[in-house]
């Protein structure tokens, strides 16, 4: 083996937040051992005990300006039951379409920015051609038109609603600030239905890109990529997949149900174990335990996020939605799948429902009625969950007498997921890496284990920095650095 080998990779791409992994092999060359480490501050929850309560659905959309929408709604939600308040009807649907459209630009954000230039561009492309350019260079610039326009669209009906495009002010215990007009509902009706035709479009690259290339396939279906864990989602009463409200699913790695929960009982359910070499806390299911860093019905790791929610639910609510869920299903072997790759299928049938669920809510009739806010009472506790795009988000929040955070916690979707990232990471690591030889090729698919994913390691530690570097470092079996990866 050779000595120190430095490579730098340029710009820094695919990554919200800071990273860094670390490979180590044993005296064949092979992969031991990987670990993800996230060496960012946590900082949020502390800093907003004091705060007004009113002030907080403003303050925590700062933690990360990709998924502001989600944490603004786990707020308001949270002080909804802090206040002992709920909303009216029509305040709902108007929470819920905005938080459709969000979910609109930020799967397509996703999937064309993040995630197809490994797929669409190639895995092994030149790192100067896997991104979006190499995208758009692969499928065309029309296309390119297309998903700049929809993306704007999710955007748009989140600034039509919240009042901005990025941290949205709409928020009130109790409700809304203001109603949706006949004319701002004709435009997002417009929109929603040029959005479900994109949906579908996007669907149909996947298929001839991805579905209809055997080898991506079986790389999907690889064991590398594969991961047996529980999973978590949001349900409506009848069990189908909801971004806004409902209780808490969650299945087994048989896919049965484990426990479906209140939000205001999350506690009795997750418990959060802690590592010395990361700041992001390791969430596990309480009942089950935590038994490290392993799989299976006796480890109490779990999943959230696309697949996790589709996982652990019984369907969609919407039809074009259901047939592609069912789809899936048929196409990997049924329920649930547990290939981590599979998450970006399970994005895109999440993208067509957000876009069938706008559509529905801005045909609805009371969409524009005035009355969105009922009388917040004395303030006490309240939890907040929503599923933000990245999976179960919670916000959970004491308040004292005079309406000020006296405590604060947070479990972000990237937590949730934190220790199934670490362990997609090593295994495939361990599937991809033989014999010592690691090309750039390779790093990038141990990379697109947590790339599946859309973590966001800067929501996960609630810290923000104006840059996103990923780390990667590789020791032999006698822990000297063989090689350097940085972003």
């Amino acid at each position: 083996m050779s000595g120190l080998k430095t490579i730098t990779i340029e710009p820094i791409t695919r990554l919200e937040g800071h990273g860094k992994i670390s490979i180590f092999l044993n005296e064949e060359g092979n992969v031991e051992n990987a670990y993800l480490q996230v060496p960012e501050l946590r900082g949020f929850e502390r800093f907003c005990e004091g705060r007004k309560a009113e002030d907080l659905p403003q303050i925590m959309p700062r933690i990360c300006g990709v998924c502001p929408v989600a944490h603004h709604f786990a707020s308001t939600k949270a002080l909804d039951a802090a206040f002992h308040v709920d909303p009216p009807p029509a305040a709902k649907k108007l929470r819920e379409l905005m938080y459709s459209g969000y979910y609109v630009y930020d799967h397509t954000l996703h999937f064309y920015f993040l995630g197809a230039p490994d797929f669409v561009v190639g895995p092994d492309a030149p790192p100067a051609e896997r991104n979006i350019l190499g995208v758009i260079k692969k499928v065309g610039l029309d296309i390119a038109k297309e998903v700049i326009k929809h993306r704007a669209y999710g955007q748009k009906i989140t600034a039509i609603i919240g009042g901005k495009a990025t941290h949205p002010v709409c928020g009130l215990p109790g409700g809304i600030s203001k109603p949706l007009t006949e004319e701002e509902r004709q435009e997002i009706e417009k929109m929603a239905e040029s959005s479900v035709e994109f949906a579908k479009f996007t669907l149909k690259i996947f298929e001839d890109v991805v579905l209809k290339n055997k080898k991506y396939v079986d790389v999907i279906l690889s064991d590398a990529y594969t991961l047996p864990t529980y999973y978590m989602g949001l349900v409506d009463q009848n069990n189908k997949v909801n971004f806004y409200d409902g209780n808490v699913r969650v299945v087994n790695p048989e896919g049965s149900e484990f426990v479906k929960f209140a939000p205001s009982d999350y506690l009795d359910v997750i418990e959060e174990h802690v590592e010395d070499w990361t700041y992001v806390k390791l969430p596990y299911l309480k009942k089950v335990g935590w038994k490290g860093f392993v799989g299976g019905p006796s480890s109490g790791i779990y999943r959230v996020g696309p697949l996790g929610r589709l996982n652990a639910s019984e369907g969609m609510a919407t039809p074009l939605a259901q047939q592609e869920y069912e789809r899936l299903y048929e196409t990997l072997g049924g329920k649930p799948v547990h290939s981590t790759l599979a998450f970006h299928w399970a994005r895109l049938v999440e993208l067509l429902y957000a876009a069938e669920r706008t559509l529905e809510l801005s045909r609805d009739e009371e969409i524009t009625s005035k009355e969105i806010r009922n009388k917040p009472g004395s303030p006490g506790e309240g939890v907040g969950i929503v599923e933000a795009a990245r999976g179960t988000l919670i916000h959970h929040y004491q308040l004292d007498e005079e309406g000020l955070a006296k405590k604060v916690n947070l479990i972000v979707a990237t937590t949730n997921n934190a220790p199934a990232i670490c362990m997609s990471i090593r295994d495939a690591a361990k599937g991809l890496i033989r014999g010592g030889a690691v090309s750039e090729g390779l790093l990038n698919m141990v990379e697109m284990a947590f790339r599946a994913y859309d973590p966001c390691f800067a929501c996960a530690t609630h810290f923000a920095v104006g840059q996103m570097p990923l780390e990667v470092k590789i020791y032999d079996h006698e822990k000297r650095l063989l090689k350097t990866l940085k972003r």
